[in-house]
């Protein structure tokens, strides 16, 4: 099957995107350069969804004839018949961003009555970094504020657009785009990300994000491009292509392992504290490391100490109709053959039937209770418990 025209886009080595890696860890953006991108059905169905969504805001926020807006129903319903993505719930997180974007717009209209808003903008931001471009799902332009919107479909990792740099970049290229024709001192830059019910924005002055660009991007992007600097592990290896195999997140890692207690015989919280941030790390590491080691050895390729073995595997009806029949025809009690009929779950029913539809229906009956108590690092944006023992009673840590 072709992919869709999002799916297509080029990636430049110093893109947007990966701009996290490469100014943190610039020698990683040639160390990946020649190794192919992997795309997963979760990437598929995010660019379903932003090809969506970009249809729906051409039809309800760009000008259009009656053709066009012919054209674009037609296109909207053509891609509800045949995506394979579309659903009910893509539908509503879909209708929650373009909602969000057009309160954005409303309000730079109400700035100045010209604001102009662009889908799918081709950013160029090589003043600061080679052959640097990105491309931007919203860009609004008003009396003196520029504002960036990107869509994040995804639920796994909650993303903010606080100190962002895929977000700060696409704000410098569309001003680069278009500051010969509007006085821009402020940009604004917004993460949609509806299915977490999250929206984010940063807003900085101009000279604030040029100054960043000069003093943290450029320096970055140079040795970057070049091929130069120092490794260096962090938080932005997570989507790294080698992050598996890497030397320096070895090494940094295995610093951990060295971690030297202190006497007496039993840790202090400090202490443990501490151990918990280096498991965290070494869980993270070590499960990369796994899957690294496991495609190479499927590819054919010797791990010391290791071997590839067909693991277990449980027993399956291959024709359960067929099963289901020779069952009846023995003439068993159906309860001895078949489960009862079960409800299916909130999410699944909401994929089925739709989230305000189902809300409504089930108006009064469904609840969200307290979750169960989970220790996380103290920079988890969530309200710190006070009082476990009384408001969680009998129930079990997860840790």
């Amino acid at each position: 099957m072709s992919q869709p025209a999002h799916a297509q886009r080029a990636h430049a080595l110093l893109g947007a995107s990966k701009a996290d890696q490469w100014i943190n860890c610039p020698p990683s953006a040639r160390l990946q350069e020649n190794i192919p991108d992997k795309r997963s059905e979760f990437a598929d169905e995010g660019t379903a969804a932003h090809e969506l969504s970009e249809l729906i805001l051409q039809r309800r926020l760009t000008p259009c004839n009656a053709a066009e807006r012919r054209r674009l129903d037609k296109a909207i319903e053509k891609f509800k018949q045949t995506s394979s993505y579309y659903s009910p719930e893509m539908d509503d997180a879909v209708a929650a961003y373009v909602e969000v974007v057009e309160e954005r717009f409303m309000a730079a209209k109400t700035r100045s009555s010209d604001a102009v808003i662009l889908l799918e903008e081709r950013l160029d931001f090589t003043e600061w970094v080679p052959d640097g471009y990105g491309t931007g799902d919203v860009v609004l332009i008003s009396d003196g504020v520029l504002e960036v919107i990107d869509l994040k479909y995804g639920k796994g990792v909650p993303v903010s657009a606080i100190g962002n740099p895929q977000l700060r970049l696409y704000g410098l290229g569309a001003w680069s785009n278009w500051n010969y024709l509007y006085s821009i001192h402020e940009v604004s830059m917004t993460i949609v990300q509806p299915r977490l019910d999250s929206v984010s924005t940063d807003t900085l002055l101009l000279g604030e994000l040029i100054e960043w660009a000069e003093t943290t991007v450029k320096p970055a992007a140079t040795l970057a491009d070049a091929g130069d600097g120092e490794y260096k592990s962090g938080s932005h290896c997570r989507w790294c292509k080698v992050k598996g195999s890497c030397r320096a997140r070895a090494e940094e890692n295995m610093k951990a392992l060295a971690y030297e207690f202190q006497d007496p015989a039993l840790l202090s919280l400090d202490e443990v504290g501490s151990v918990l941030v280096v498991a965290e790390q070494l869980k993270a590491w070590a499960k990369d490391v796994e899957e690294y080691a496991f495609e190479q050895a499927k590819a054919g390729a010797r791990i010391s100490s290791w071997k590839l073995v067909e693991g277990r595997s449980n027993r399956a009806i291959t024709d359960k109709a067929a099963a289901r029949k020779a069952l009846e025809s023995a003439e068993l009690e159906e309860d001895k053959y078949l489960k009862p009929q079960e409800l299916l779950g909130i999410t699944d029913l909401e994929k089925k039937i739709g989230k305000k539809e189902l809300a409504s229906l089930l108006e009064g009956l469904i609840i969200k209770p307290p979750g169960k108590p989970v220790l996380v690092p103290e920079t988890d944006k969530r309200p710190e418990l006070n009082s476990v023992d009384q408001d969680f009673a009998g129930e079990e840590f997860e840790v």
